[in-house]
C-alpha cells in the first residue's frame, strides 16, 4: 500500500504581492468560533451558575486573550525551542506566517492576560478562566490542522497504514502527529469539556480549567512518544522532550484545580 505524500502549499490564497496563509486562516477561524462558543456559555450559564461575567467582559477579554495568545505562544517557542536562530535572525520573530508557537509559551500569554483582566475589572479570575479554556480546544484543533497542511511538526517515522510521507521531512512514512493532536487535544478535549458544562455547568470553580490542563497535558505528554522532536533541541534526557518537560507542570496544576473543585464540591 502506497502512503499518502503531503505536499500542500501553505500559501492559501494569493492577491497580488498579499499572501494569506492557511496558518493565519486557522487563527482566524478558531478565534472567532472561540468568541461564539464563549458568548453561549455565559448566555446559558449566566442564571443557572449566578456568573460574574457579563456578556461585555468575554469581549473586552477576548482582545486581551487574543494578545496573549500571539505573544506570549511567539516568546515561548523562542526562549524554549529556538532561542539561537532568533538571536541570529531577529528579524524571523515577526514572521508568524511561517510557524513557531508554543502552545505553553501560549497558555502562559493566557493566564497573565486573564490575571490582569481580572484584577483590573474585579472579576472572579477562576471564572474566566474556566470559560476560556472551555473554547481553547476550537483554537487548538485548527492550529494543528495548520501544522499539517504546513508539513511541520510531523512525528516520527513509521509502517503503519495511515503514515504519511512529508516532502519537507524526507522520503519515509511518519505519524501525523498534528492530527492525533487535532483529535485529542482538540476535538475530543472539546467534547469533554462541554459534557462537564452541560452536567455540572461552572458551578464548581477551576473545575473546568483543571480538567484542560490534565487533559491537554496527559495527551500532549503521551502524543510525544509519536512526535519527532526538534532536530535542533532533540531529547532533553533519554525519551523525554521539551514538550514533556513543559507539560508536566501543567499537568500538576490542572490536577490541583480539580481535587479544589472536587473538595470543595464535598464541603
Amino acid at each position: 500500500m502506497k502512503n499518502f505524500i503531503l505536499n500542500i502549499n501553505p500559501i492559501a490564497i494569493s492577491i497580488g504581492p498579499i499572501n494569506i496563509y492557511w496558518y493565519g486562516i486557522a487563527y482566524m477561524v478558531g478565534m472567532i468560533l472561540g468568541l461564539y462558543y464563549a458568548l453561549r456559555i455565559v448566555s446559558s450559564q449566566k442564571v443557572r451558575c449566578n456568573l460574574e461575567i457579563e456578556k461585555e467582559n468575554i469581549d473586552e477579554i477576548f482582545l486581551w486573550i487574543i494578545l496573549g495568545i500571539i505573544l506570549g505562544a511567539r516568546v515561548g517557542y523562542i526562549l524554549f525551542y529556538n532561542l539561537d536562530f532568533y538571536l541570529n535572525n531577529p528579524t524571523s520573530i515577526f514572521t508568524l506566517w511561517e510557524g513557531g508557537m508554543s502552545f505553553h509559551g501560549g497558555a502562559a500569554g493566557v493566564i497573565i492576560a486573564i490575571a490582569l483582566y481580572s484584577w483590573r475589572h474585579n472579576k472572579p479570575f477562576l471564572e474566566i478562566s474556566d470559560i476560556i479554556c472551555s473554547v481553547v480546544p476550537i483554537g487548538l484543533f485548527f492550529g494543528r490542522v495548520a501544522n499539517f497542511i504546513n508539513g511541520e511538526l510531523w512525528g516520527k517515522v513509521t509502517n503503519v497504514p495511515w503514515g504519511i510521507v512529508f516532502s519537507n521531512a524526507g522520503e519515509y512514512p511518519r505519524h501525523p502527529s498534528q492530527l492525533y493532536e487535532a483529535g485529542l487535544e482538540g476535538l475530543f478535549l472539546f467534547i469533554v469539556l462541554a459534557l462537564i458544562i452541560l452536567n455540572k455547568g461552572l458551578r464548581k470553580k477551576g473545575l473546568v480549567s483543571g480538567s484542560f490542563l490534565f487533559i491537554y497535558s496527559s495527551s500532549r505528554i503521551f502524543i510525544e512518544f509519536f512526535r519527532e522532536p526538534d532536530q535542533h533541541i532533540g531529547y532533553i534526557l533519554p525519551n523525554l522532550t521539551m514538550g514533556i518537560i513543559l507539560s508536566i507542570p501543567f499537568l500538576v496544576i490542572g490536577l490541583f484545580l480539580i481535587l479544589n473543585s472536587l473538595k470543595n464540591d464535598y464541603s
